[in-house]
């Protein structure tokens, strides 16, 4: 009997870990590693969790049949999990980063605690590399203080990018802050319009290697009309609104300060805000900040959020001057994949000689005629040739064997040829 549960129980071990799709069927365990992984942290993210779990349930259908074309959440369930027998040992959840999807990004990984974390956690990474062709650059966020996760994305080339700080408004600084009338002459409204300008200040921001990681263009901060649908029925269904603006310099024609503010109507969540500003204009930060407090007095009382990056050291020690207080601490990592490409010598439209392109075309060898013809062949006619003289010409026939008489007559003394 011992023997009989000591083979059973060997039995899943040898069975081969199967990576592929995230399935309806899948949610249950799904929500079970969701559980595991949060449970160590804040009972804020396990909440956050659980909300994310029933909002997948609810809208599983509907993101399973947009994942069948070309729309802005196409790729909103690209999951896949790691499956061993009946047991699911692991998640994982990407989507692009940018418009080109020539970056994609590492939205959460989640692993069974008994599993083989290290082991299951880079089958999940090495099966996206390979799978997702078009994705050159894979960047992720993780806590500076998670061990586990830091060692299995070292462990599988991720390297650091920059470090990220969450900091947190409360509601009677943003009272102060709203008392003091900010100083911004040239403040307009966000559209299409204004792409290149956003562009233009998103680049200058951020120092060389984190602008080629993102690898952002004008296209990612459009919004298509189709996503601004999408925007609109989700703002309608949670009650936030969004606010967005940006400063125009006239002098230079050019975007020096952009902030978007997401405003919770109904006083449950606190308010997230992302300020972005000019590296030559950091004295925008008191006044964008401000303008931002000012806004969310005519909402429910609630603290703001905001992030900052180490390469915007100015923002960082004017949010610790004020006194705004530290959530999480995180770091940014990247990893490039080169994937081998068939080469091809690129040739060029106006470097085709025609004579070349008609070579292929031409005959290999002389064609020789063939068939039978009932008809005698017809004996060619030899053309008339004249015979010049030194006086006239005489011209000979085939047909007519005289000789045309001259005109004139020959003198006698003329030699006859």
């Amino acid at each position: 009997m011992a023997a009989r549960i000591k083979m059973t129980s060997l039995i899943p071990r040898n069975l081969s870990v199967v990576i592929r799709p995230v399935q309806h069927r899948d949610l249950d365990g799904l929500e079970r590693l969701s559980q595991e992984s949060f449970a160590e942290h804040t009972p804020k993210k396990a909440n956050f969790a659980i909300n994310q779990m029933q909002w997948l349930r609810r809208w599983y259908g509907l993101l399973k049949f947009l994942s069948l074309f070309p729309n802005p959440l196409k790729y909103r369930l690209c999951a896949y999990v790691a499956e061993q027998g009946r047991t699911l040992l692991g998640m994982i959840q990407v989507s692009p980063f940018n418009r080109t999807r020539s970056t994609w990004r590492v939205e959460r990984v989640m692993l069974d605690r008994t599993a083989d974390k290290q082991g299951i956690g880079s089958q999940l990474l090495r099966h996206c590399f390979e799978s997702i062709l078009e994705a050159r650059t894979w960047i992720l966020e993780v806590n500076i203080n998670d061990k586990e996760a830091l060692a299995l994305y070292r462990q599988n080339g991720f390297q650091r990018l920059a470090e990220m700080t969450y900091w947190e408004i409360a509601p009677s600084l943003l009272e102060e802050l709203a008392s003091s009338e900010p100083d911004l002459p040239n403040l307009l409204p966000v559209s299409n319009a204004d792409a290149q300008l956003l562009y233009q200040l998103d680049t200058a921001s951020m120092p060389p290697l984190v602008r080629q990681v993102f690898d952002r263009q004008t296209q990612d901060f459009k919004t298509s009309l189709f996503g601004a649908l999408i925007d609109a029925v989700k703002q309608w269904v949670s009650k936030t609104e969004v606010v967005s603006g940006y400063l125009f310099e006239p002098q230079r024609k050019a975007a020096i300060g952009y902030f978007q503010l997401s405003l919770d109507r109904k006083g449950q969540q606190p308010h997230v805000a992302t300020l972005t500003v000019h590296p030559a204009y950091t004295w925008l930060y008191p006044e964008l900040l401000s303008q931002l407090a000012r806004i969310a007095q005519d909402v429910p009382k609630q603290p703001l959020q905001l992030a900052s990056a180490d390469y915007q050291p100015e923002g960082e020690e004017y949010l610790e001057q004020i006194g705004a207080s530290r959530r999480e601490h995180t770091l940014i990592m990247s990893r490039s994949v080169w994937h081998k490409v068939r080469e091809s010598k690129f040739v060029s439209l106006e470097g085709i000689q025609l004579p070349e392109v008609l070579q292929g075309l031409q005959p290999a060898r002389k064609p020789i005629p063939g068939g039978m013809s009932w008809e005698q062949p017809r004996k060619p006619q030899l053309p008339e040739r004249k015979l010049k003289t030194s006086g006239e010409s005489i011209s000979f026939s085939r047909n007519n064997c005289n000789v045309e008489p001259p005109s004139k007559p020959e003198s006698t003394d003329a030699k006859p040829e």
